[in-house]
């Protein structure tokens, strides 16, 4: 069986991955393609999430031939998987300097989240059957809020930055040096201890992978199954978050249920639009992502980081490097702030695109 909606969702996160990921400036960023500064969710904040839950719907599928059992030829290509895309990670943070800088490499980062999450969650589904998986997807949402409250720094805000116990296993493990500098102090988003529920947001993906298959000939009913899933998680993300705020950066449970409720919804929407109403106009724009989405995204990745690597000296006797170049000369006249900014991420996500169509109209799928 083959649902084109799995394909145009999965093409989808990864052009708003690369839109969100590739600002011409980040001075001048709208607001909605900005993460919440802590608490909170904007849209930005649900492109990561739903690219792990599409995986875990992927996986459903790709284990088929395997008859969806653990076997020791599968367990191979699994850690294989694994492996690779945590190096592919670890590259990706050096790149293109991979001789220097060994002293302050970060350890963890978006494609390690997404190797480990699909490495554990590979491991549970071909091992325990639905009942157990949301026994253990309970357990590990419940288990990870108790190990923040317990373990943040005591007489703190135990869900603050600066007092988390995502951050303090992780500045045990790698020392501040080896985490991401983006935020205020130094903090990984993509944290250790916080794998634990990002694992759940992959399970969900699963189940509604189980979904897909289960109602192949009823569809309508598969809509509407999948709406009141996603209803559900949503409603008890947003109760949770009474007391366990919703956090992308720290994944908390409260996040994993309320944007894994939002991206039911809209493999629910996607479903109803491309394989029960039939609609295909502008889809393929999508499918060439959706077909090579790891290829695309490490792409896009390696590509703005070349881009930044380039440098000269500029007329002003400073440095510039070719993706500032390209910003200034050809973006910043158009407006200048916040429309220039965004225009860049759209035109280089096009590049992008352009650089894989060949690969789509070839039927060529690059896959670890």
């Amino acid at each position: 069986m083959r649902y084109l909606a799995v394909d145009f969702y999965r093409g989808l996160t990864v052009a708003f991955m690369i839109i969100v990921n590739t600002a011409g400036t980040w001075e001048y960023i709208y607001p909605p393609l900005r993460h919440a500064d802590w608490h909170g969710c904007t849209p930005t904040d649900l492109v990561f999430p739903s690219f792990m839950f599409i995986i875990g719907v992927s996986m459903w599928f790709a284990f088929g031939k395997y008859n969806r059992q653990w076997s020791p030829e599968l367990g191979k290509k699994i850690l294989r998987r694994t492996v690779l895309l945590f190096v592919i990670g670890l590259i990706l943070n050096n790149f293109p300097f991979l001789w220097k800088n060994w002293e302050t490499w970060r350890i963890m980062g978006v494609p390690q989240r997404l190797a480990l999450g699909y490495g554990i969650a590979s491991v549970l589904v071909l091992n325990f059957d639905r009942r157990t998986l949301i026994g253990l997807s309970a357990a590990f949402l419940l288990i990870y809020w108790m190990l923040l409250y317990i373990f943040g720094v005591p007489g703190t805000d135990p869900y603050s930055l600066d007092f988390n116990a995502v951050l303090q296993l992780d500045r045990w493990l790698f020392t501040d040096a080896h985490l991401y500098h983006g935020e205020r102090i130094a903090f990984d988003p993509e944290g250790v201890l916080s794998t634990i529920p990002s694992v759940v947001t992959v399970l969900l993906g699963w189940f509604c992978g189980t979904l897909l298959g289960e109602r192949s000939e009823q569809k309508d009913r598969l809509v509407r199954d999948l709406l009141i899933l996603g209803l559900i998680c949503g409603f008890v993300g947003l109760l949770w978050d009474l007391v366990f705020p919703i956090n992308k950066k720290l994944w908390t449970s409260s996040y994993v249920l309320y944007v894994g409720g939002l991206s039911i919804i809209l493999l629910a929407a996607s479903v109803w639009l491309f394989d029960v109403k039939g609609w295909r106009r502008g889809a393929g724009f999508f499918l060439v992502f959706g077909s090579n989405a790891l290829f695309a995204y490490v792409l896009s990745e390696a590509l703005i980081m070349l881009w930044h690597a380039i440098k000269w000296t500029g007329a002003n006797g400073e440095p510039i490097s070719l993706q500032q170049w390209i910003y200034r000369t050809f973006f910043v006249p158009i407006e200048g702030a916040e429309f220039s900014s965004f225009l860049f991420a759209l035109v280089y996500m096009l590049l992008c695109w352009v650089i894989c169509l060949p690969l789509y109209r070839k039927k060529i799928f690059i896959k670890l």
